[in-house]
C-alpha cells in the first residue's frame, strides 16, 4: 500500500471513512491529512488534577471530576427541553445539563457507569451543575497521548459531535495522523533560516503543538508555526511585487504638461500640504519608471486624497492617456464627480459620470466618447468594469475605498488595456502598519498624514444618557449659529436582543424637542429606496433641513461643509474604525466641529476603552492600532475577502515584532538571490512554483 502523506485525502486516514470525511470537509474545511494537522488546539488543560464535588464552586474556570452517572431524564417542553443527569462521587452530587444533541447523548451515555467529566461549574437555585460537560468513560487501562498536564482541546461543532468528533475524537484522529505520516513530514524552511532564527523543524513543531511534553516544547512549536505563516505570506507578496516591476511594463508618463500645470497654478483652491506634495511626487516618480505602478494612498477623512488623485489623473491626460476612478457607491461616485468638476472647471478636461442609474442615451454617448478617446476622465461605480465599457487608451486607474471591492472586480480594470494601467488605491480607513504589511505588502504605500490648512481638529466629547438634555441644548446653540447636525443610530427597528433607543423612538423624541416649523429634519436609512435617500440627502445638502437623522448609511463620503456637529447614539455599539469614519463626516469647513458620543450609563471595559480612545485622539493610525488589538485582524477592512490572511496561529495585533522579522528576512533573501535560483533556496522556489497559476489575483493588490 502507498505510504500516506500530508496531501493524502482525509478519508484514507484510519478511523475516518467517507461519512466522517464529509462532515470534516463541511465543518472544518479539512480535506487532507495536512489540513487536519493544522487544526491546532485552542487551549490545553491539566488532566492530572481531579476535584471532589464538594469542593466545586462557580468561580472556577473549569474542573475535572471522577464520579458515577446515577440517572438521566428529559425535562421541559420545546425550547426549554433539556437532558439532565445526576452525577455523584463520595462527597456529594451535582447536575449535568445538555440542551443539544439529546438523542445522540441518550443513546451513548450509560447510566450506572463511572465517567471523568470536565467543564465549568455553575450554580442555579442553589444546585451545582455543569452544562455540556466533556464526558469520558473511566478506563484506568487506557494510556493518554502526550503530557497529561498539557492535554489539547480542539474546536468542535454540533454536527461533528454526532460523529463522535468532539475534542476527544479529534484528539484521537490527530494522534493517528501523526503516527501515520510523521516520517513523511518534510521541511519547508531552508536550514540557514531555521538556524538563524532558532526554529525547531516542521516535523517537531507539528508533533509538539498537538502533544507537547512540556511548556518549553509547546512554546518552540508555537514560535515555529507563527514564523512559518508570516514568512510565507511575505514571500508571496514580495515576490509579486518583484514580478510586477519586472514583468508588467507600465506606461511612461514622462512629461508634466499644460493641464497639470494650469490646474496647479490657477485652479487649486488651497495650497497643497507637505504630505500631499510628497505623495504627488512619489506617484510622479512611479509613473515614469517604465514599470506598472501599484500604490496605496492612506489618509484620514478630509486629508485631501481626492486632489492627489485628480492631479495624478491630469498627469495621465497630459501624456495622452485616459483615466478612471471607481467608487463603491453611487452617492460617493456622484460626489466625486461634482467635486472634481468644481475643481477643474468646464474647459480643462472632459469628465463624465457612469453609474447604474445613467440613462441609456447618455450611456451610449459615454461609450462612444471613451472609444474615440475624446473623454479624458470617467468617474463611476461597478458600472465601469462591465465589458461594454471600452477605453481607447486607459493609463491610470483610481480605486476609492479599496476594501469594498473584491479582487476580481479590480482585475477587470487592470485588463482594460494591453499594457496594464497604473493603479492608485485610496482608503480613508487607516490601516495599522502590520496589517498594511500583510494585506498590501505588494503595494507601495503612501500616507497623507496632515490636514489641509485652515481645518480645525474635531473636538470629541462623551456624554452618558443622563446628560441628554445638555446634548439637546448644545444642538440648539449650533443650529442657532446657522450650522447643521448629524444624528446617527446603529439600528432602524427595535431588535429583540438590543435595547437600543432605536431610530424611530429617537425620532419621536427629537421631533418633540425640535418642533416644526422652526426646525426641519431629514431621515436616511438603508431600507429606503435610493430615490428617497438621495432626495433627503439633497435637502440636507441645500440646507433646507438642519438635522439629518441617519443609520450608518452616511459613513462613507457625504460632504456637507456646513454640518459641524455629529451626534452618535449608542456609540458603545460601534467599532472604533466606524466611529472614526462617522466623525470624519464633520469638520469639512473652516468652523470648529464637534462629535458627541452618547452611550448608556453602563459600559463594558472594551466599550469604555473605545470611547476614551475617540475622545483622546484624532489620529486615525493610532485608532486603527487600538482597533486591531480589540477586534483582531479578521474584521478590519474586510481582510477575509482578500484571502491573504490565512493565519491560524499568528496574530497581527500581538506578533508585530515577528512579522517585521519575517519581512526583513524575506527582503534580505530577495536582495541576495532575486530569482531564488541558488541551491539553498530550493524549498522557497518550489513553494512559489506550487502557488502560482496564470494571472494571480493577488498581483492586483
Amino acid at each position: 500500500m502507498a505510504e500516506l502523506s500530508l496531501i493524502t485525502p482525509i478519508e484514507y486516514l484510519k478511523g475516518v471513512g467517507p461519512q466522517k470525511a464529509d462532515v470534516l470537509k463541511k465543518e472544518l474545511q479539512v480535506f487532507t491529512i495536512g489540513d487536519l494537522l493544522t487544526q491546532y488546539p485552542f487551549r490545553y488543560i491539566d488532566r492530572t488534577e481531579f476535584h471532589k464535588i464538594r469542593k466545586l464552586h462557580p468561580d472556577m474556570m473549569a474542573a475535572q471530576v471522577l464520579g458515577r452517572l446515577v440517572s438521566l431524564q428529559l425535562v421541559g417542553e420545546k425550547r426549554t427541553k433539556r437532558l439532565v443527569g445526576s452525577f455523584k462521587d463520595e462527597t456529594g452530587s451535582m447536575e449535568l445539563v445538555w440542551f443539544q444533541s439529546i438523542p445522540w447523548l441518550q443513546k451513548s451515555l450509560k447510566v450506572g457507569s463511572a465517567y471523568i467529566i470536565y467543564g465549568k461549574p455553575s450554580e442555579f437555585n442553589g444546585q451545582l451543575s455543569i452544562t455540556h460537560p466533556e464526558m469520558d468513560l473511566y478506563n484506568p487501562q487506557v494510556k493518554q497521548a502526550g503530557n497529561m498536564s498539557l492535554q489539547p482541546v480542539y474546536s468542535s461543532t454540533e454536527k461533528l459531535k454526532k460523529f463522535n468528533l468532539d475534542t476527544k475524537g479529534i484528539q484521537r484522529l490527530q494522534q493517528t495522523a501523526l503516527e501515520t505520516v510523521f516520517r513523511s513530514i518534510g521541511e519547508t524552511i531552508p536550514q540557514e533560516i531555521m538556524a538563524k532564527h532558532q526554529l525547531v523543524s516542521h516535523q517537531q513543531a507539528l508533533a509538539s503543538i498537538h502533544f507537547p511534553s512540556n511548556q518549553k516544547e509547546l512554546n518552540q512549536a508555537i514560535k515555529r508555526i507563527k514564523f512559518e505563516e508570516l514568512f510565507f505570506i511575505q514571500l508571496k507578496l514580495l515576490n509579486n511585487k518583484q514580478l510586477n516591476t519586472q514583468k508588467f511594463r507600465g506606461q511612461r508618463f514622462n512629461k508634466v504638461g499644460e493641464k497639470f500645470n494650469t490646474f496647479f497654478n490657477e485652479r487649486l483652491p488651497f495650497p497643497l500640504t507637505g504630505a500631499q506634495k510628497r505623495v504627488v511626487k512619489e506617484i510622479r516618480i512611479d509613473t515614469n519608471t517604465g514599470a506598472q505602478m501599484n500604490r496605496l494612498v492612506q489618509g484620514d477623512v478630509g486629508s485631501g486624497k481626492t486632489v492627489v488623485a485628480l492631479m495624478s489623473m491630469l498627469l495621465a491626460v497630459d501624456n495622452g492617456f485616459q483615466a478612471c476612478m471607481m467608487a463603491p457607491t453611487e452617492i460617493l461616485a456622484t460626489q466625486h464627480y461634482h467635486g472634481l468638476k468644481q475643481l477643474v472647471g468646464d474647459d480643462l478636461v472632459s469628465i463624465k459620470l457612469l453609474t447604474g442609474s445613467t440613462g441609456t442615451k447618455e450611456r451610449r454617448l459615454i461609450h462612444q466618447a471613451l472609444e474615440e478617446g475624446t473623454l479624458d476622465i470617467l468617474i463611476g461605480t461597478h458600472a465601469l468594469i462591465e465589458d461594454k465599457v471600452q477605453f481607447k487608451n486607459l493609463g491610470f486607474v483610481v480605486i476609492d475605498e479599496q476594501h469594498r471591492f473584491g479582487v476580481e472586480q479590480r482585475a477587470k480594470l487592470w485588463r482594460k488595456n494591453v499594457i496594464p494601467p497604473h493603479m492608485l488605491v485610496m482608503t480613508a480607513t487607516p490601516i495599522p502598519r502590520t496589517l498594511a504589511m500583510t494585506m498590501y505588502g505588494d503595494l507601495d504605500i503612501s500616507v497623507i498624514d496632515e490636514l489641509p490648512a485652515g481645518r480645525k481638529p474635531i473636538k470629541t466629547v462623551h456624554f452618558f444618557e443622563s446628560s441628554r438634555l445638555r446634548m439637546f441644548g448644545f444642538m440648539r446653540e449650533e443650529i442657532a449659529k446657522g450650522r447643521q447636525v448629524y444624528l446617527v443610530y446603529p439600528l432602524i427597528k427595535e431588535s429583540e436582543k438590543l435595547d437600543l433607543i432605536y431610530l424611530e423612538a429617537g425620532l419621536e423624541n427629537l421631533q418633540r424637542e425640535f418642533p416644526l416649523p422652526q426646525y426641519k429634519i431629514s431621515i436616511v436609512h438603508g431600507k429606503m429606496p435610493v430615490k428617497d435617500k438621495d432626495f433627503e440627502m439633497q435637502r440636507f445638502v441645500k440646507h433646507e433641513t438642519q438635522i439629518m437623522v441617519a443609520t450608518t448609511v452616511i459613513e462613507v463620503g457625504v460632504n456637507v461643509p456646513n454640518a459641524s456637529v455629529m451626534v452618535i447614539e449608542n456609540s458603545e455599539r460601534f467599532g472604533l474604525s466606524q466611529l472614526h469614519q462617522l466623525r470624519g463626516r464633520v469638520g469639512r469647513g473652516a468652523e470648529q466641529s464637534f462629535c458627541i458620543l452618547m452611550s448608556g450609563n453602563k459600559l463594558s471595559k472594551e466599550g469604555r476603552l473605545r470611547l476614551d480612545t475617540m475622545v483622546r485622539t484624532n489620529d486615525g493610525f493610532e485608532i486603527a492600532e487600538v482597533d486591531l488589538e480589540l477586534r483582531g485582524p479578521g474584521d478590519i477592512s474586510g481582510t477575509q475577502q482578500s484571502g491573504v490572511l490565512d493565519l491560524k496561529m499568528a496574530n497581527l495585533a500581538t506578533d508585530q515584532a515577528l512579522l517585521t522579522e519575517c519581512r526583513n528576512t524575506v527582503i534580505a533573501i530577495f536582495k541576495e538571490d532575486p530569482t531564488l535560483q541558488s541551491e539553498k533556496n530550493y524549498l522557497l522556489r518550489s513553494f512559489l512554483a506550487r502557488k502560482s497559476d496564470g494571472i494571480a489575483w493577488d498581483k492586483i493588490s
